[in-house]
């Protein structure tokens, strides 16, 4: 069995005990090559190489010995070789650069969370050691604080040193500066500009896909900054391999660093943002006003955040206190569309009822078919007949990925096509559930 053989397997077998969230943080990231019975698994940083040695190294090890039927028994975990490389002397005047960042987006209002935790901690580890994690990759849905994780590192590297060259800017406005260099000759200041700065913060990358020339010029930036170590974070809508239209080069390199998810916040940090958002605009709300906001508006902090600015605004222009009677009254339209619409539980109920089974199996990580169908069309229904996204899909499935619930989606379209019984379950269902 050859290496990429063998690895291929024990991602497979890997799969069993670990969750997509798992997979893609700690062990996609890991390099490995085979030398007779030793396996070399090589971790990008020692974020990761400290994470896999503590939670994930026995299962490596024992799957590794029975994948290869005992021929490989010794696994070694390390960090990449480094090199040692001069320091890049920048092109362009320090007063020249123009961070953009909003000075009031930082670590200390940006609420913590189960749903949060570990892309903030990344965050963190980046600014106390600029190029250590190369690049750092922040990805969800929208509205859920990755470009305020991005200008709270922006702002914490310039507090520490304001001489640091910082950048931070939305990926479509590198493509429109790029143009503009191209259509007034200056191209090369383009690239030099780019390619001296300490950190470069691009916002929602997705938004390189099919645009060749900007991925060149990105491509090569990225390179020349990771080479002299200077720090990279991008974020995104998708982990780098589902960004359709991006090349496969670019795609490698995105996850040769760390790449951590942030998904829908609990209930417990949307009734904590909701509190801090109301503090910082000098407004207080009762507890019961937040709890009612946080239950029934849930896909993102973003409308969250504009369902409480709706209520605030309304009680200053009537000059009345914010109650929950008046919060009812004041979202009414909204909630009851909210209501109106097909809920997630609804369906697990009707699919678990439907196949026998129970909806906490639905939700577990119990994978055997009798299982994994009936989930498996659950959350299919639930895309089609929800406005949730699939980041809030998955996470009413147990806290899975939302890439969990995509798999989903195919597979049940897929099965819709080859077995008739599968079709005539999933049409019976949504006949039950529209009636």
């Amino acid at each position: 069995m050859n290496n990429t053989n063998l690895w291929d397997k024990c991602l497979e077998a890997f799969c069993d005990n670990l969750s997509e969230k798992q997979m893609k943080t700690w062990i996609h990231p890991l390099e490995v090559s085979c030398n007779s019975d030793t396996l070399s698994v090589i971790a990008p940083n020692k974020f990761i190489k400290d994470t896999v040695e503590n939670d994930f190294i026995e299962l490596i090890r024992e799957t590794v010995l029975i994948t290869s039927n005992n021929e490989v028994s010794i696994v070694k975990l390390s960090l990449p070789e480094v090199k040692a490389t001069a320091r890049i002397t920048p092109k362009v005047k320090t007063s020249s650069i123009k961070s953009s960042l909003n000075a009031d987006l930082n670590f200390e209002n940006f609420v913590e969370g189960k749903s949060n935790q570990l892309a903030k901690a990344a965050c963190i580890s980046v600014v106390t050691e600029l190029g250590q994690y190369n690049p750092l990759y922040i990805y969800g849905g929208v509205g859920l604080g990755k470009t305020h994780l991005l200008h709270s590192i922006g702002n914490e590297i310039l507090k520490q040193d304001k001489r640091k060259r910082v950048v931070y800017l939305h990926s479509e406005k590198f493509v429109q500066n790029m143009i503009t260099a191209i259509r007034t000759n200056k191209i090369e200041e383009f690239k030099d500009f780019y390619r001296s700065v300490d950190a470069l913060l691009l916002d929602d990358i997705q938004f390189f896909a099919n645009k060749e020339k900007s991925q060149e010029e990105f491509f090569h930036t990225f390179n020349t900054l990771f080479e002299y170590k200077k720090q990279v974070v991008l974020t995104s809508d998708k982990y780098p391999k589902e960004i359709v239209g991006l090349e496969e080069r670019i795609k490698s390199r995105l996850v040769w660093g760390m790449s951590v998810t942030i998904d829908p916040p609990d209930l417990e940090t949307r009734v904590a943002i909701l509190h801090g958002k109301a503090e910082a605009v000098n407004q207080k709300i009762p507890d019961d006003v937040a709890y009612y906001l946080a239950k029934n508006v849930y896909s993102n902090v973003r409308e969250l955040e504009g369902s409480l600015r709706r209520v605030l605004a309304t009680a200053h222009f009537k000059r009345v206190a914010v109650t929950l009677a008046f919060t009812k009254e004041t979202l009414k339209d909204l909630i009851s569309l909210q209501e109106r619409l097909m809920t997630i539980e609804q369906i697990q109920k009707t699919v678990a009822g439907y196949y026998n089974v129970r909806v906490s199996d639905l939700l577990s990580a119990k994978r055997d078919r009798k299982i994994t169908l009936p989930r498996h069309i659950a959350m299919s229904i639930a895309k089609q007949l929800t406005s949730h996204s699939l980041p809030t899909i998955g996470d009413a499935f147990g806290g899975r990925d939302h890439t969990t619930v995509l798999h989903a989606c195919k597979k049940v379209k897929a099965l819709k096509l080859t077995s008739t019984s599968v079709d005539q379950d999933y049409q019976n269902i949504l006949h039950t559930l529209n009636n």
